[in-house]
């Protein structure tokens, strides 16, 4: 068992220890997520053919947005707007659950928590296993989504690491996790949902256990790996209390990093200044990124009438090249390279969207989906760096923790903005409103490096 509250040695070989943790924690996790992805379609129908009554009151309320912004009625539509409203659902609690876990982790540690946000989702995804009704299908969402803390509390792992080039390298690898997760996992729930079918049992049945699985091999393995990197000093030094809990739950709050700044030891003005403004471009660039990422499935469906398999194929491609560039030139960025890192990289989401948007044929489509990976596969991994290096060492979980709400807040209300400008206005006016449109993280961006720190 690894020992808690071990302080963080300055030897690489223990960063280097604890990013292949990260790695393996996160991948992990990551599969279990995913797995259920390419089922959720199948897994709405299959609640809208038993009449369930719970299925059936949400549908009211899918209902009368279809409705309001004009999305034709028809199953392929009605099915991804049914799953980007319980992915908004999943967001929110993400958003809610996010800078508390954070916070709690910079006054108990990292490994705390990171054992019992893990432990949340083994029952999530046990009643997941045993469901049977849409209303235990909601119950194993709401659940995962208030435990999924993992990906905030890996980022303040990493954040806690002293060398600057091993944060970089971490975040890069978090990145490189979450590549693999998403182009893997998917193509397995897919997999093993074909079997639980050929078997005659519930067709979400094994995927559902195979996400238990997984789930209960990272509890163990952090148990047994994951090493304290909060030092006793870092603890001792932690606010004794969460101050107003308003800093942590508040959307204004949140923006403001108000939690960092009502502590015994605040930052610099200078500090928080430039901490606020990434934190502005991260929710700008999720906000406008996600809407567009959600609205891509009813393009595709739309215009060039992609089955299950050809959207499988196009996610399987935008995995690999994001993979291939945080695997490789992500984690090369040299320290006080980011913000250029990320600035090229949003200003490539122009042409991607633009290119998209327009596309008359699959080539031009994939054309813009590979600008858009390479811009998906920097932006996130940089910020996070940057964002990384504020606060002190009982700070940055709660730094991490609001970046991660921030986020969270982003993906919730994207998806829903988006879908509504693509059917009142059409698939090309959305596309390139939404590339004009990052023009704004792009200015938040340059104020950002404007700012002198102290």
């Amino acid at each position: 068992m690894a020992a808690v509250n071990k302080p963080a040695e300055d030897g690489s070989s223990f960063s280097s220890k604890v990013i292949n943790i990260v790695f393996v924690t996160l991948l992990l996790d990551l599969l279990g997520f995913t797995l259920i992805l390419p089922l959720l379609p199948s897994i709405l129908d299959h609640y809208a053919q038993t009449g369930d009554g719970v299925y059936q009151s949400l549908q009211s309320v899918v209902d009368w947005f279809r409705e309001a912004v004009g999305i034709p009625m028809e199953k392929k539509y009605n099915t991804v707007l049914f799953g980007g409203l319980i992915g908004s659902l999943f967001s929110l609690l993400q958003f809610l659950s996010s800078p508390v876990t954070g916070a709690l982790s910079d006054r108990h540690g990292r490994r705390p928590m990171l054992l019992l946000t893990t432990l949340g989702l083994v029952c999530s995804y046990a009643i997941w296993a045993v469901s049977r009704s849409f209303g235990m299908f909601l119950l194993f969402r709401v659940i995962g989504g208030i435990c999924k803390g993992n990906v905030s509390l890996c980022t303040a792992i990493v954040a806690d690491l002293p060398c600057p080039k091993a944060r970089n390298r971490g975040m890069a690898m978090i990145g490189v996790a979450f590549s693999l997760g998403f182009t893997v996992g998917p193509l397995m729930g897919a997999y093993f949902a074909l079997g639980s079918r050929a078997t005659g049992i519930v067709f979400y049945q094994t995927p559902a256990l195979l996400a238990l699985a997984f789930s209960v091999a990272d509890l163990l393995f952090v148990w047994a790996a994951m090493p304290e990197t909060l030092t006793k000093d870092a603890k001792a030094s932690s606010s004794s209390g969460f101050g107003d809990p308003g800093d942590l739950l508040n959307p204004l709050s949140l923006f403001h990093f108000s939690a960092v700044i009502r502590t015994r030891d605040p930052p610099p003005r200078e500090r928080m200044q430039k901490l606020q403004a990434l934190g502005l471009v991260y929710f700008c660039y999720l906000f406008l990124f996600s809407g567009l990422e959600f609205t891509l499935s009813f393009l595709t469906h739309q215009r060039f009438n992609f089955t299950s398999m050809q959207q499988g194929k196009m996610f399987f491609f935008i995995g690999v090249i994001m993979a291939s560039i945080q695997g490789g030139y992500a984690r090369r960025i040299k320290p006080g390279q980011h913000i250029r890192a990320v600035r090229v990289a949003i200003m490539s989401l122009v042409p991607a969207f633009v290119l998209i948007g327009l596309s008359w044929n699959v080539t031009m489509l994939y054309v813009g989906l590979a600008l858009y990976s390479f811009a998906a596969a920097i932006v996130v991994p940089c910020l996070s760096t940057l964002v990384s290096d504020h606060g002190t060492a009982n700070q940055k979980g709660t730094v991490m923790g609001i970046l991660r709400s921030l986020g969270a807040l982003a993906r919730a209300l994207g998806p829903v903005a988006s879908s509504s400008v693509y059917w009142i206005a059409g698939a090309q006016v959305c596309f390139l409103l939404t590339a004009a449109s990052f023009i704004i993280p792009l200015v938040l961006l340059r104020r950002a490096r404007s700012l002198k720190e102290e």
